[in-house]
């Protein structure tokens, strides 16, 4: 046999050899509801890992959303055909919980041998997601909270240097801006997660009875009888009074893109926007972020979370739990699944671990990510209380819709307020009533 041919044989047996170690990798999926940039990011991730070892392979889709993500799972799931593990956001916890088709993820961390440190999560952010009794039955993945966005400059036309800590703070400086020839102080949205449950949890105000749902099933709405109403009052005064903007896509932007063109001077909105405003800001546009504003800044409790995490279904194969098992330790550890998330989102890190990792490295010390720290201080602002804990109410999506549109009908004046509030709660209410027949006699965990 000639050298060349000998090359030739070897070349293509390393071939062979290579195509069959891929077609032995252990496949499974994952399904994902983020999308867009966020969503590349998450694919992105799946390549890493396929990429960092031969043994198991993600093959992970993106569903077009997070209500889709959960709406094709839980149809999957009837047609068993779910996949190993899917991306759920924060609203569809309690309807994953009582399920009876996930694989719970303190068991899964110890069937499979995950060695997660559950304790090092972020109070804020297990609590969310875990059982009365504090047990995690799904990963958290992706984390955030809402923060107040300010253009710093236009502050300083009002002689102030720092973003306001009260609403009635906040009241004054948008008529301070008003005079001072700033045309949109504030831009907002009917968005019911920044607007009701940030606002209620970081004033300890209820959303709903027994605990915003934690303590049962029988759980009965109640904003429209808590300090929201005059909230949504003011909200609807400023609109009037020219001092905010509604602004969504449906009047050509939405409230990040008003504030990083620098058409409105604030806006609250996720932390996981902050590298977006800086992505896509005017040039000398400069701005900051600040915790929320409340209604007592002595009397201040920690902001929600937001965002997903990750669970693990039933009814797949010890084969393919392995090489879900391997995928979750890779992209839940500080190194290689918090760090990652983070340096290329707005979104933070989800564990103490996580967090003083990128620390060390200098992360918030960068100029485009400093800033982001505010988020962690928001969370865990005070111990977590029944107001602040998280919202756990049967088919919540719903009830976020019905407020939503409400809110719409109000801020454009088609309805007063106290009226477009009481009509969300006794809609939200009959959501619930319907949600608690289905899972009759069904305990929360």
């Amino acid at each position: 046999m000639t050298m060349k041919r000998s090359i030739l044989v070897a070349a293509m047996t390393m071939t062979t050899l290579a195509g069959a170690a891929a077609q032995e990798r252990t496949k499974f999926e994952f399904w994902y509801g983020l999308t867009g940039d966020l969503g590349e990011v998450v694919a992105n991730h799946c390549k890493l890992f396929n990429e960092s070892q031969t043994k198991y392979e993600a093959v992970c889709t993106g569903q077009g959303g997070y209500d889709k993500a959960e709406q094709n799972t839980i149809a999957a799931y009837r047609a068993k055909q779910q996949p190993t593990i899917v991306q759920i956001y924060d609203a569809g916890t309690l309807n994953f919980m009582l399920s009876g088709a996930i694989y719970k993820a303190n068991q899964f961390d110890k069937d499979y041998g995950l060695n997660v440190d559950w304790k090092s999560y972020f109070p804020g952010i297990a609590n969310y997601y875990a059982t009365a009794g504090g047990e995690m039955w799904s990963f958290p993945y992706n984390s955030s909270t809402a923060v107040f966005y300010w253009n710093k400059d236009a502050w300083a036309k009002i002689g102030k240097n720092e973003a306001p800590k009260t609403w009635a703070e906040f009241a004054d400086d948008l008529k301070a801006l008003k005079a001072a020839g700033v045309e949109c102080g504030f831009a907002l949205d009917g968005d019911t997660w920044m607007n009701l449950e940030q606002f209620s949890a970081t004033n300890n105000i209820p959303i709903a009875t027994q605990d915003n749902g934690y303590g049962g099933l029988s759980a009965e709405l109640v904003f429209n009888k808590t300090a929201y109403v005059d909230h949504m009052k003011n909200y609807k005064a400023w609109l009037d009074a020219g001092y905010a903007r509604i602004q969504t896509t449906q009047v050509g932007k939405n409230l990040v893109q008003a504030f990083a063109d620098g058409s409105c001077a604030s806006t609250i909105t996720s932390i996981a926007n902050h590298g977006t405003v800086k992505n896509t800001q005017v040039p000398d546009l400069k701005w900051d972020v600040a915790m929320i504003p409340v209604l007592d800044a002595a009397k201040r409790t920690n902001s929600l979370v937001g965002g997903a995490s990750l669970w693990v279904m039933q009814g797949k194969s010890k084969e393919e739990y392995e090489a879900a098992a391997a995928f979750l330790k890779y992209v839940t550890s500080p190194e290689t699944g918090e760090k990652y998330i983070v340096k290329n989102t707005g979104y933070i890190p989800v564990t103490v671990k996580g967090f003083e990792l990128l620390k060390s490295e200098g992360f918030y010390q960068d100029p485009k990510m400093a800033g982001r720290e505010v988020a962690i201080a928001s969370l865990t602002a005070s111990a977590v209380g029944p107001n602040s804990r998280g919202i756990r109410l049967g088919n919540f999506t719903s009830i976020r819709s019905e407020l939503r549109s409400e809110l719409e009908a109000v801020f454009t004046g088609q309805k007063d307020v106290q009226a477009g509030l009481d009509a969300a709660v006794e809609r939200g209410d009959q959501i619930l009533r319907r949600y608690e027949q289905t899972y009759k006699g069904a305990a929360l965990p």
